[in-house]
């Protein structure tokens, strides 16, 4: 049970870290909404967190940071506070984490701190894995209710679904993935410990009690 516990925690780590690099190609990635129009169709335009895109379909591809922060919609600002909040509560849980591995030689005496700190890091990793979810699910709300607008003329280019948001759905998805493998492993690490020496007494001072009771 002791291996089961620590392949558990193994891969909780690797897919912690995978979801969080996809959380990190999300928050830096242009493609979160993507348009094409008919009178240009070797371009195709691209919007991120952090400004606009060109591209081109010959492979050229040209970029804009936006001018002012303050000109910019409240959804953005939203969604670029709540991916650069995720991201900060990911590496936090990860580095909480890593000391409450069985494999870390750190509290290694004391089996319930490391078990506190890996269920500690498991919470801040669902808790991270949400607060992408919620930036990445809100634009592609706004996308579908803009595009199917009827106040809006059919000949209007309207934006669609970029790559980034997917991304971030399954970089969420997987952060809280790897959280619960954690919260599992932590699980089976407190089934294969040995009881500790205090219950241990009382067991003991139980048995006796236990057998006295039946001599007399």
């Amino acid at each position: 049970m002791e291996q089961c516990a620590r392949a558990l925690e193994l891969l909780g780590m690797l897919v912690y870290a995978g979801a969080w690099l996809c959380v990190l190609g999300t928050t830096i990635s242009p493609q979160w909404l993507s348009m094409s129009t008919a009178l240009l169709p070797l371009e195709r335009y691209e919007l991120g967190l952090w400004g606009t895109c060109v591209v081109q379909d010959v492979g050229g591809m040209e970029c804009r940071p936006y001018d002012s922060l303050l000109g910019l919609s409240w959804d953005l600002k939203l969604a670029r506070v709540l991916t650069c909040t995720s991201l900060a509560v990911g590496v936090l849980g990860f580095l909480v984490a890593i000391p409450g591995l069985s494999l870390v030689n750190s509290c290694e005496e004391d089996g319930r701190t490391k078990r506190i700190l890996t269920i500690t890091g498991a919470f801040l990793g669902i808790l991270s894995g949400v607060l992408c979810w919620i930036p990445v699910s809100y634009v592609a709300r706004l996308a579908v209710v803009r595009f199917f607008d009827d106040t809006v003329p059919d000949v209007v280019p309207r934006w669609e679904f970029g790559d980034a948001l997917f991304c971030g759905w399954v970089g969420g998805f997987l952060l809280i993935m790897a959280a619960l493998v954690l919260l599992s492993s932590s699980c089976q690490r407190c089934r294969a410990e040995p009881p500790r020496p205090a219950l241990q007494r009382r067991n003991q001072v139980m048995s006796t009690m236990l057998a006295r009771s039946e001599y007399v």
